[in-house]
């Protein structure tokens, strides 16, 4: 096993396509077939099943890219510490429930830390996505959140993925409306009012459990849903609709517009915001950064 090898392994991973990532790594194809299979027979196991469809990635190679992402986000570390440079264009990940701190946060670190060359991702995906991302390091670090009722379920599931949650700050329940929705007018909401109008939360794909479902309260009976997979369909919905969503209530009226707008939910509940990072690996500088960023773009709501 070498180095050359495991990043390999990686690209082919991350790119989904043998042919893309041979153009990525600046090797003829075969070449980059031949160490793939090397690295298969060395350990024998199988990495990525190959069809005319392309390449997908199996269980016990899904394992394997885990720790082969480890040791060469821990190489680039050294890289860092002992010579000062890091190694060729910069990368970074987060995967993230839909937050606009979180993406204010990234746009920030992008400005001060992109440089001239760099591959950032931001996901906005599901609560399970983020977890098994974060500790296949796929993402450097992961946004989540935890209340009463999550909190045994997702800090068990942290843990069996060797990750650490680590708190931002607390947010009282509010509810997303449009501006022009019949509720705006009200200073604050309960659940009562919103009986008549249609519920919107994020899909959680097969991990559907109420336990990571992104808003909280999801298991309060609701004759009208709508499950929706990205922000700006949520938004527009709450807006055509006359919609809600419940959540945090923290938005960037900068980067979403002046027409959603939050209101407080009465009910004895609260959602703890905090980032998520695997266990015993330090963190990179940028991820290190983006925590800063993080703390910043939130410390007016402590």
């Amino acid at each position: 096993m070498t180095l050359k090898q495991l990043r390999y392994a990686v690209t082919v991973a991350d790119t989904g396509n043998i042919t893309e990532a041979a153009k990525k790594l600046f090797i003829a194809q075969p070449s980059l077939t031949s160490a793939i299979r090397e690295l298969e027979s060395e350990y024998n196991i199988t990495i990525f099943t190959r069809s005319n469809k392309g390449i997908e990635v199996t269980p016990e190679g899904d394992e394997f890219l885990g720790y082969a992402r480890q040791v060469l986000e821990q190489t680039n570390l050294i890289d860092e510490r002992y010579t000062g440079k890091s190694t060729g264009k910069q990368r970074f990940c987060v995967s993230a429930q839909h937050y606009s701190f979180a993406v204010e946060a990234f746009v920030e670190l992008l400005k001060r830390y992109g440089g001239d060359k760099y591959e950032f991702h931001m996901r906005e995906t599901q609560t399970y996505d983020i977890i098994d991302d974060v500790a296949h390091l796929r993402s450097e670090i992961g946004i989540l959140y935890l209340n009463k009722f999550n909190e045994t379920v997702i800090r068990k599931t942290l843990r069996d993925n060797g990750l650490t949650f680590h708190s931002l700050f607390k947010a009282k329940p509010h509810v997303f409306i449009g501006k022009d929705s019949p509720l705006a007018k009200k200073k604050s909401l309960t659940l009562d009012d919103l009986k008549e109008y249609p519920r919107l939360s994020y899909e959680q794909g097969s991990h559907n459990s109420f336990y990571f479902s992104e808003e909280i309260l999801s298991t309060v009976d609701c004759d009208k849903e709508i499950i929706v997979r990205d922000r700006a369909t949520l938004f527009n919905m709450l807006i055509g609709l006359n919609g809600y969503t419940i959540c945090s209530g923290v938005i960037s009226e900068e980067l979403n517009g002046p027409s959603i707008i939050a209101k407080p939910l009465k009910v004895d509940d609260y959602m703890e915001i905090g980032y998520i990072l695997p266990s015993g690996i330090t963190h990179s500088k940028l991820t290190g950064n983006y925590i800063e960023m993080l703390k910043a773009s939130c410390r007016w709501l402590e």
